[in-house]
């Protein structure tokens, strides 16, 4: 995925020394999604030098203000260094209510989540008033927080003191939002007031094109460095002008390129007998622009990269 070249020099003019010493140790949420319909995704940042074993993590539901998870699952997968991993809601299909998740925001999930309302496992049900929490099994460990626990800010937790919709701009509702580069650390503790805009760049509804890459100060290898195969594929020359070609620790079955509505724009499908673990891919066709390629390896694995094309 995407590296960012930002020295630790940056880092500690942005964060205190007592957070410097716990920040880049332990995963995070990079990216939160609440679209319309059941359209919703959590990215989850591995900000170490390791890969990390998602089995001994869980995603619990805080909903409507309880005091008490409501909903949890457990994850599943491995999140490679200074990668990320996308979970989405997995209802493909219009429940009762005709409400779904959008195919291309599906398309980007390292891992979909359970696919209807079930008491305990409706995690990916978020809206805008609940607080979701990443926490770690063994040893127990909150690692991160998004929203206020035990608190309902009615629609949404907003950008004006005391951070509910009682005044303000909705945030946390009908909005993506991205974590600051600058955040190297979850929230291990409740926030006495939720004031999402410390942390968060908001953009608008159904805005998903970000998923699958993140850039903060942990960061430390260029998106072309050899040690970028760590994450499962390169994707370079990026900027490129209309061939890309793809490396990967494994075959490759499938590269999907969305543009920046979500449309897939180009699709390379290959049979068993062509899955090779180089490809070459052909946009010269594509108007300039910023793309998501979605690279499917043979062992089922997505891993999407953003890539600019001039």
């Amino acid at each position: 995925m995407k590296k960012a070249l930002l020295s630790l020099a940056f880092a500690a003019l942005t964060i205190g020394a007592s957070a410097q010493s716990a920040a880049c140790t332990e995963l995070f949420f990079s990216e939160y999604v609440e679209g319309s319909s059941h359209s919703k995704a959590l990215e989850i940042y591995n900000p170490t030098a390791n890969p990390v074993n998602l089995s001994n993590y869980r995603l619990v539901r805080y909903s409507n203000g309880s005091p008490t998870g409501v909903d949890s699952i457990t994850l599943q997968g491995s999140i490679p260094s200074r990668d990320v991993w996308v979970v989405v809601n997995g209802q493909a299909t219009p429940d009762q209510n005709g409400a779904f998740c959008d195919p291309a925001l599906l398309a980007m999930g390292d891992l979909v989540g359970p696919s209807t309302y079930v008491n305990g496992t409706a995690v990916m049900y978020f809206n805008g008033d609940d607080a979701i929490v990443l926490a770690r099994i063994q040893p127990y460990a909150i690692v991160d927080i998004f929203g206020k626990i035990g608190e309902d800010p009615g629609s949404a937790w907003t950008d004006v003191f005391p951070y509910t919709d009682a005044q303000g701009t909705w945030w946390t509702r009908d909005h993506s939002l991205t974590r600051k580069t600058t955040v190297g650390m979850g929230v291990t503790t409740s926030p006495s007031a939720f004031n999402v805009t410390l942390e968060y760049d908001s953009m608008p509804e159904n805005t998903w094109t970000g998923l699958g890459q993140h850039s903060c100060f942990c960061n430390t290898l260029s998106v072309n460095d050899p040690a970028a195969l760590n994450n499962g594929v390169k994707v370079f020359p990026n900027p490129t002008n209309g061939i890309l070609q793809l490396n990967a620790r494994q075959n490759i079955a499938r590269v999907s390129v969305y543009n920046m509505v979500g449309q897939v724009v180009v699709e390379n499908i290959y049979e068993a007998a062509d899955q090779r673990n180089a490809q070459t891919l052909n946009l010269t066709t594509q108007p300039a622009g910023i793309y998501m390629v979605q690279t499917e390896l043979a062992n089922g694995t997505r891993i999407t990269t953003k890539i600019s094309v001039r």
